[in-house]
Order: C-alpha cells, then sequence, then structure tokens
C-alpha cells in the first residue's frame, strides 16, 4: 500500500515529466559518505523507537529511537572501514571511490522499510536525472537488513526491480527462493544450513527425543518447517514437543510452555528465538527452577551477554550453540579508535549515530542539552580507550565479519563489471554496462558471479539461490569455578564442494552441566539390542518403541533394527537371535547312546549266531542237528546273521548307496530267513502225512532239492520286487526340516511308498504263512516237534512288525529308523531264541536227549 501511494501519487505530479521528484521525506537516524558509488546500509543501532504517522505528507516525518545498541553501532562503523578499505586498495575499483548511506531500522519493519525506500529513491528534494528518468541509481546496492521479516518485505519490494540486496544476518531459509526474490545474496548461511547442522549435532550425542521452542516471527516457523522436515528424512530423532514463544510479556503462555519442558522426558531443548524471547522464557524457567536440559542455541543468541549471568547460568551452562563465522578484520580496532563526534552537526539527521554512540558511552550530552538535563556536557575530546566499552572488543567479530564480506561483494562485483571489454559483453548485442546508465540488474548479474578470498582465508561466493558457502562456528558456554562466564569455540560445521558438509567437534572442550559432566541421555525409548525388534508404540513419534524379540528362526544383529531377518534354509537363530548358526544335523549315529546300544546289540546278535552256527557245524552228525533238514538250519542261520549285519546299515550319515541297500538287504534277508522256516514247517507236515498209510508218495515232492529250490523261488521273489523298486523309485538321502524348527534330520526317503510296502507285505505273507502252517503241526506226536518252536516264533516275529507299523510311521527322524532296527533286532532275536535256544539247550546241556530214539519217541512212560 505504501508503495502503490507512492507511486500514483509519482504519476500525478506536474513535474514527472521532467524530473524524478521526492514526494515525502523521513528524519532518519544514518551516516553518510559521499562517493562516486553510494552503497546503502541497514543497521539495528536502537533497541526501541515511537513510530511516526505512516502516510505522506508534506512534513518532514521524525522518527524518535531510544535504547543505544553499542554492537548494532559497531556493524556501522565496519562498513564504513570496509568502504575506506576499498578506496584505498589500488587494485581494486581503481579511479571510483566508494561512498555510503546508512540507516538506522530501530528494530521496526516500518522503520527500514522507509529507509530502504530512502536508499533507492534518494534524499534529495529534486533529484534530477534527465528527461527519461534513467541514470545511476542513488545507491548501487543495499547491505542489510539484520531481520529476516524486515528483510523478506524489504527484498520483495527492492526485487521487482532487481535491486541487489545482501544481507549479514537474515538467515530464513525462505529468502532462498530465486523466484520471489531474485537481486537478494546473503554472507551468513540460511537457516537449512543451521537445521542441519544442529540434526549433526543431535546425531553426535545420540539424542533422537528433543524439543523445540521458536520465535513468532518467519525466522523461527520457517526454522520450524525445516527443522521438522530435515529431522524427518534423515531419520535422527523426533520433536517430543514444538511451542512458539510468544510475543511480549505472555505469563501464561510462558507457564505452559515450561511446563510442557519440565513434564517432557526430552533432556535436550533447541531454541530457534531472538535473546528478547528468551528473556521472558528464561524467567520463567527459574521461576520453575527447571533444571537438567541440555540447550542448543541458534545463532540469534548464541552470544546473547544478557542471557550470560550468574542467575541462568545453572539453568543455561553448557549450552551449545550454533554461531556466525568468527573473522579477523586488521585495522578495524584502529578505525573505531579514530571515531570522533561531528560537532559541526550535532542537531543534523545526516550524521547524527556517532553523537548518539558518544552521548551513550560517555553519559554525557552535547550542547544545548534536553531540558532538565543535570548530567556532563560532552566536549568531543574524551578517549574512548579509558573507557571499558563493547565497542573495541574485536575479538570476537561475527556480524561484523558478515558486513565486511557484504561489502566486499559488492565492490568486486562492481570492479568486474567495469572491467568488461567493448563489444565482449555478457548482455544483449555483447554489449557492457556502464557507470553513468548502470541498471541494477546488471550488478546482480556479476553479483551471482562474484569468487574471492578474504584476508582470513574465507572464500566467499554465491550459489544459484544467493546463499553464501556455509560455514559456522560451535560454541559452548562454560561456566567457570568463580562464577565467571566464558563462550568457547569448540568445533566448526562447513560445507565444502569436495566433503559435503562436515562437523568438527573437540568433545574435550565442551563443559557439560550436570553431575556426571557427561553429554545426557536424550531418547524416548533407549535403542533395542540385537535379537529384537523396534514396534512403535500407538499414537506417538516412532522414536518411541517398544523391543520386541525376534521369533525363533529370526534375527537382528544390529541395534534399533525394524525388523527380524529369516536366517537361511540350513541355518538357525541362536538362543540370543543375533547370528544365524548352523542348524544341527540329526541321524542315528554310532557315538551317541542310542545308536551304540543297538550297534551293540547288533554286533552281539551277529556274535551269537555265528557261536550257534559253530556249535551246530561241531554237532552236525548228532541228531538234533541233522532233523529236519540240517541244511536249512544252516541257512537259517546265515539269513539270521544277514538280518543282524543288515540293522547296521540304517545306523550312520545316510548316503546313496546306503539307503538303496538297507531295505534290499533288510527285505531279501527276512524272506530268506522266513522262508526257511516256511519250507521247515512244511517238511514237518509232509513228514507227518507221510507217516500215515498211503502218505509216502507226498514226501517225494518235498526232498532236498526241492527245499532248496523253493527257497530260492521265494528269495527271487522278494529280490525282484527290491530290483523293481530301486529301478522305478529309488531312496534317496534326504534334509528333512520339517520335524524340527532348527535341527536337520538326515533320513532316507523310501522313494515309492508301494515299493516298500509290496516289500513288507511279502514278508509278512510267508511270516503269516509259516504261523498258520507251523499252527496246525505243534500238536504233532514227536517227542520234539519243532513246530511248537516255529510257532511261538513266528507268533513273535508277527507280533513285532505288526506293533512297528504305527511306532515306525509316527515317529520322527532318527526315531524313525531306530524302531526299525529295534523291530529287525527283536525279531532276529526272536527268532534265534525260540527256534535254537531250546536245541542248544539240549545239545550242550542234555546230550542224553540228544538221540534219535529220543527224538523219535512218542509220549513217556508211566
Amino acid at each position: 500500500m505504501l508503495l502503490s501511494s507512492y507511486v500514483s501519487y509519482a504519476v500525478s505530479s506536474p513535474l514527472y515529466s521532467s524530473s524524478c521528484q521526492l514526494q515525502g521525506q523521513f528524519h532518519l537516524n544514518g551516516m553518510h559518505k559521499a562517493g562516486d558509488v553510494v552503497v546503502g546500509g541497514l543497521f539495528q543501532v536502537h533497541f526501541f523507537s515511537v513510530f511516526p504517522d505512516l502516510s505522506f505528507t508534506s512534513e518532514p516525518q521524525e522518527t524518535t529511537c531510544h535504547g543505544f545498541d553499542v554492537l548494532g553501532f559497531r556493524q556501522t562503523q565496519t562498513m564504513a572501514f570496509a568502504v575506506n578499505e576499498i578506496n584505498r586498495n589500488s587494485n581494486l575499483l581503481p579511479n571510483v571511490t566508494l561512498g555510503y548511506s546508512l540507516y538506522d531500522n530501530c528494530v521496526k519493519l516500518g522503520i527500514g522499510f522507509r529507509a530502504a525506500l530512502s536508499l533507492v529513491s534518494g534524499q534529495g528534494e529534486e533529484f534530477i536525472l534527465d528527461k527519461s528518468c534513467v541514470g545511476a541509481p542513488p545507491v548501487l546496492g543495499v547491505v542489510g537488513d539484520s531481520s529476516s521479516t524486515r528483510t523478506i518485505a524489504i527484498s520483495t519490494v527492492l526485487g521487482l526491480y532487481r535491486v541487489p540486496m545482501v544481507s549479514y544476518f537474515a538467515t530464513c531459509s525462505c529468502l532462498s527462493d530465486r523466484q520471489k526474490f531474485p537481486s537478494f545474496f546473503r554472507t551468513i548461511p540460511s537457516d537449512a544450513f543451521q537445521v542441519r547442522a544442529m540434526i549433526q549435532i543431535l546425531k553426535r550425542f545420540g539424542w533422537t527425543w528433543a524439543g523445540l521452542l521458536v520465535s513468532d516471527d518467519d525466522y523461527g516457523l520457517h526454522a520450524a518447517r525445516s527443522f521438522q522436515s530435515d529431522l524427518a528424512q534423515s531419520g535422527g530423532g523426533c520433536l517430543a514437543y514444538l511451542e512458539v514463544l510468544p510475543w511480549g510479556n505472555d505469563p501464561a503462555e510462558l507457564n505452559r510452555i515450561v511446563d510442557i519442558m519440565k513434564k517432557s522426558t526430552a533432556r535436550v531443548v533447541i531454541v530457534f528465538a531472538h535473546e528478547s524471547h528468551m528473556i521472558g522464557l528464561m524467567e520463567e524457567v527459574v521461576k520453575q527452577n527447571v533444571t537438567g536440559h541440555q540447550w542448543i542455541a541458534s545463532e540469534a543468541w548464541t552470544a546473547a551477554a544478557v542471557l550470560q549471568t550468574p542467575d541462568l547460568m545453572p539453568y543455561l551452562g553448557g549450552t551449545l550453540g550454533i554461531a556466525i563465522r568468527r573473522g579477523e578484520i586488521p585495522g578495524l580496532r584502529d578505525f573505531l579508535l579514530r571515531v570522533r563526534p561531528d560537532l559541526h552537526h550535532n542537531n543534523s539527521y545526516e550524521n547524527n549515530l556517532v553523537n548518539q554512540f558518544w552521548e551513550h558511552t560517555f553519559q554525557c550530552r552535547f550542547a544545548p542539552p534536553p531540558v532538565g538535563w543535570v548530567g556532563a556536557l560532552c566536549t568531543g575530546d574524551e578517549n574512548l580507550e579509558n573507557v571499558e566499552t563493547e565497542f573495541l572488543d574485536v575479538s570476537n567479530l561475527r556480524p561484523e565479519y558478515n558486513v565486511y564480506k557484504a561489502v566486499y561483494a559488492l565492490a568486486y562485483a562492481l570492479d568486474d563489471m567495469l572491467q568488461c571489454v567493448p563489444e565482449r559483453g555478457p548482455f544483449s548485442g555483447r554489449s557492457c554496462a556502464s557507470l553513468q546508465r548502470l541498471e541494477p540488474w546488471q550488478l546482480v548479474h556479476y553479483l551471482q558471479k562474484v569468487n574471492f578470498t578474504t584476508t582470513f582465508g574465507d572464500q566467499v561466493s554465491f550459489d544459484e539461490n544467493g546463499d553464501a558457502l556455509p560455514i559456522y562456528d560451535i560454541m559452548n558456554w562454560l561456566w567457570l569455578p568463580d562464577g565467571r562466564t566464558k563462550v568457547q569455540n569448540v568445533g566448526a560445521v562447513k560445507k565444502s564442494a569436495f566433503k559435503g558438509e562436515e562437523l568438527t567437534l573437540d568433545e574435550n572442550k565442551i563443559f557439560w552441566n550436570f553431575q556426571s559432566k557427561e553429554p545426557p541421555r536424550s531418547v524416548c525409548s533407549e535403542s533395542c539390542p540385537p535379537g529384537t525388534r523396534m514396534a512403535r508404540k500407538k499414537g506417538q513419534p516412532e522414536c518411541c518403541f517398544d523391543c520386541i524379540p525376534c521369533s525363533e528362526g529370526k534375527i537382528s544383529n544390529n541395534t534399533d533394527s525394524t525388523e527380524c531377518t529369516s536366517c537361511p534354509e540350513d541355518f538357525w537363530s541362536n538362543p540370543e537371535n543375533e547370528l544365524c548358526v548352523p542348524k544341527k544335523i540329526e541321524f542315528l549315529s554310532y557315538h551317541e547312546p542310542l545308536g551304540i546300544c543297538l550297534t551293540t546289540t547288533s554286533l552281539l546278535g551277529t556274535f551269537i549266531c555265528a557261536v550257534v552256527l559253530g556249535i551246530f557245524i561241531y554237532h552236525r552228525s548228532t541228531p538234533m542237528v541233522r532233523a529236519n533238514n540240517s541244511e536249512l538250519s544252516f541257512l537259517l542261520l546265515v539269513s539270521l546273521k544277514l538280518c543282524f549285519l543288515c540293522s547296521l546299515l540304517f545306523i550312520g550319515r545316510p548316503r546313496l548307496w546306503t539307503c538303496q541297500l538297507r531295505h534290499a538287504a533288510f527285505g531279501i534277508s527276512f524272506v530268506l530267513c522266513v522262508s526257511c522256516i516256511l519250507v521247515k514247517t512244511m517238511v514237518v507236515l509232509a513228514v507227518f502225512k507221510a507217516s500215515k498209510p498211503g502218505g509216502g508218495a507226498n514226501l517225494k515232492w518235498f526232498g532236498a532239492v526241492q527245499q532248496r529250490g523253493t527257497v530260492l523261488v521265494l528269495t527271487s521273489i522278494q529280490a525282484a520286487i527290491c530290483t523293481t523298486w530301486l529301478v522305478t523309485s529309488s531312496p534317496t538321502p534326504h534334509k528333512n526340516t520339517q520335524y524340527y524348527n532348527d535341527k536337520i534330520v538326515y533320513e532316507c526317503v523310501v522313494g515309492s511308498t508301494v515299493g516298500f510296502a509290496v516289500l513288507l507285505g511279502y514278508i509278512g505273507l510267508l511270516a503269516i504263512l509259516s504261523f498258520l502252517l507251523a499252527f496246525l503241526a505243534r500238536n504233532l506226536p514227536d517227542n520234539f516237534n519243532e513246530a511248537k518252536l516255529i510257532t511261538f516264533s513266528m507268533l513273535i516275529f508277527c507280533a513285532v512288525w505288526v506293533a512297528f507299523v504305527p511306532a515306525y510311521i509316527n515317529s520322527p527322524g532318527k526315531y524313525a529308523d531306530a524302531v526299525e532296527v529295534f523291530a529287525i533286532l527283536a525279531s532276529s532275536f526272536g527268532l534265534l531264541v525260540a527256534l535254537f535256544g531250546p536245541k542248544c539247550y539240549i545239545i550242550l546241556l542234555r546230550p542224553e536227549r540228544n538221540t534219535k530214539k529220543a527224538i523219535m519217541g512218542r509220549g513217556t512212560t508211566k
């Protein structure tokens, strides 16, 4: 509105056709120096003001400012020093004298805006250019402002005319928008970089849970948005709370904010605000005695001496702050010592800042003094070295260093422009810009390409958004034992073209305001150790979670894992669920107790068979051995021996050849054994029938040749079954992971279930047939009737294998093999004992019964 009123009035003026006439005049605090080219500046030299009427009138409008800011005045003098230094430099802007025009904004947007308009429009009563109102602008560019809010407003207007503005203190990341602020530059890093620097500090100390307080202005609100966005993208933590500090005195709101801080588990508090906000906040912190917090300060209050008091240091001691890069400006202190009041312009608004500084420093007044003044009068001969003032302390130049770089950036841009060779320029028609008809946008072009190095060794250049190469110092508020406060440099964060953003910290120098003298812990939930995963708490930020142990078979080998990963097929999780270890391999081994027992029993059975075979060979001529075909008895003993030995194939790690051989050997051995028993039973029945009248003809069918042939045929059938099974669907070794999650069971899969069933069924058929025949012959009148023994042995055999089937089906892994081995051994021992036990008893212990008469005798006599 202010600008539109100004333009409308200018257009309606009768003088518009011949000159550019000033439509209004402001009385502003300022400093001026004439030159071929003038550089403007906006600084904060007073804290407070009485704001005048905003309307344009013909009368000069006076602004009354009070509360002198010595540091703000030192910034104006730094700009004056830089201009004088450039004028003395024969290599920079030769034959061109720089001047300056500096104004005090009094920390008010309206005053700063008026000052900016005064700079770009001129302060003369009538600023005659020519008939077309074109020519060199009143100022080359503007250095300032110190506030993001004022800079946004001013740069929005100046950007319309492409007037370059180089800020030394405005950090709002919104100012990097080239669409909205096409002619804005700055020598201080953007808040976007400051936010990332703070996030790096949080990560460095493992602070994932922090509170954020911001001021209610562009500076704070943009920082809050940037902080939330960058923190979420980096995964570096969460905000426990985000509160906006009120303007002015609002005890109720401050009480609420501090109460939130007090109740929160976050031990770290980040504050993006000006020192004026911090004063009210800390008063409430002291009132509620909120201690035990680690404060992180933005650059706006890192160096605030007003907060470094004995009353506040118990709370703010140990503060880590982001500070503007400190620089050294040789010769500045000598220049400051030469600052003298202008006694000839005491009441002038053109150069009155020095006089106001003098009156503030020496607590005096220039003549004529104000009404009611009873103090000393200033003479102008007072000595600055005799008073204690921050003005002369050039050991910690931060904003001043940025002012210094901003002035030089404009000077280097102008110097590059003036060195343009005609017909080789960057503008249309390869033209160059001239000082007499300079367009502001032309200087913006050169300012964008500025690249120089300061005497302090820092490179100054601007990126495509007008931001300087970012660098910050990391400061720490040290509370000394004697009660004094020291703000010390403990590191830096900077961005380089090759290494990116880099944080360096000397942690040994950091003062921690805690009893432990160590960094505090500030987390919503403690880290989840390996072997667990994070489970986010419902309705809370992602930094608040529970640690859930990984289920069996899954692991997490990192801290704060979001999920557990499954182990590969042949691996399983260890008890801590941290590592995948190979699964235990299980099979019926020769080294375990069960395997040892079965192996021992098998070898024992084999040994007993060998002993019995030896006894029978030794007593082969006795009636007991010769009865019922001794050759079948020998073959039966050999088959039993094979049955005992084939059980060893079921013990040990399954391999292809053992899987194929075990069932074939088992099936053929048992068929051979049962075939011998069946033939024996048939022989007993044939002999009994042959003893009856007319039955002799049947005996010729059961001669020795027929008996051998029957055994061979019956065994060959089983051999054919086994061969067909092995050829069509052979048993193979298999790693079974279904029985146990943490074990691999090595077993032999039968391949064809039908083949295995036929093999067992054939053995069972022969066994049942033998049992039935023996059962029918059990009451034959022989004194030693072998049919009784066969009946009993077949009963044992059938009982064992009938019990084997369900036990085998329901036994997992190696126990299935153990059940089969047990069935083999039990049935083999049953046959051995039942068939040969009584015979060995008679042969060895009752030799008198080992006679043909005793064997063939019928009954007993009374």
